[in-house]
């Protein structure tokens, strides 16, 4: 990744899988990007989200959540692809909405898009990027209610997390099942502790592991 990254004849950074262990790597690569990174479009998602946080950290390159190419498998998977290609081609304000329903109350505000364990576990890290007045979309899959339920209480419990604009959620399809049920859906969760902290909640957010994820650049 450092190398494709100072390679001025790389046009941008497509993440080919989510990557679990990026964590490991994400500082000490960011740490020796040098000035041919800075412009540079990176785009993934999922366990992606450690190296597109702290590239916004450090204000390195362009990060971008959208589909890897590993999503071509999916069903219906080269058209996500194609939505990631068509995005890196443009670099422009994405085609396709990345929000259900109306705009959200804050449209001229910046935007991040995480998985929510992974942010949960940057915050407090060298990772962490300002959310300041940033629309915050947030995914999930493979969970239980009970695992999106206390991480969405570290992250709204944030201080940085709480300069954000507002909270929107995507899809967190396929949800674990757990035994007892929670009680509550992800929506009815996020809703709670948004209103527990004061964040703005701002609505369904169209991402997701799956192949209708769309792309959001972190700008």
């Amino acid at each position: 990744m450092v190398e494709v990254a100072n390679d001025p004849a790389v046009d941008a950074v497509w993440l080919a899988r989510g990557g679990y262990g990026a964590n490991r790597i994400a500082a000490r690569a960011i740490a020796r990007m040098g000035p041919a990174a800075a412009t540079k479009p990176f785009l993934g998602y999922s366990d992606g989200g450690f190296v597109l946080a702290g590239l916004l950290a450090k204000g390195i390159g362009r990060p971008v959540h959208g589909p890897m190419a590993t999503d071509v498998n999916r069903i219906g998977g080269e058209e996500a692809v194609l939505r990631s290609l068509d995005w890196l081609v443009a670099q422009g304000e994405p085609r396709l909405q990345y929000y259900f329903g109306e705009l959200p109350p804050v449209p001229t505000a910046k935007r991040a898009a995480f998985n929510i364990i992974v942010l949960s576990q940057l915050l407090g890290t060298p990772l962490e990027p300002d959310f300041t007045g940033r629309v915050l979309m947030l995914e999930e899959v493979d969970e239980p209610l009970y695992a999106i339920d206390r991480s969405l209480f570290h992250i709204t419990s944030s201080p940085a997390v709480r300069r954000c604009a507002g909270l929107m959620l995507g899809r967190c399809a396929p949800i674990t099942p757990n035994n007892p049920e929670f009680g509550s859906d992800e929506e009815a969760i996020a809703r709670h502790w948004c209103a527990v902290s004061g964040i703005k909640w701002l609505g369904r957010a169209d991402i997701g592991h799956d192949a209708a994820n769309t792309v959001v650049p972190f700008d």
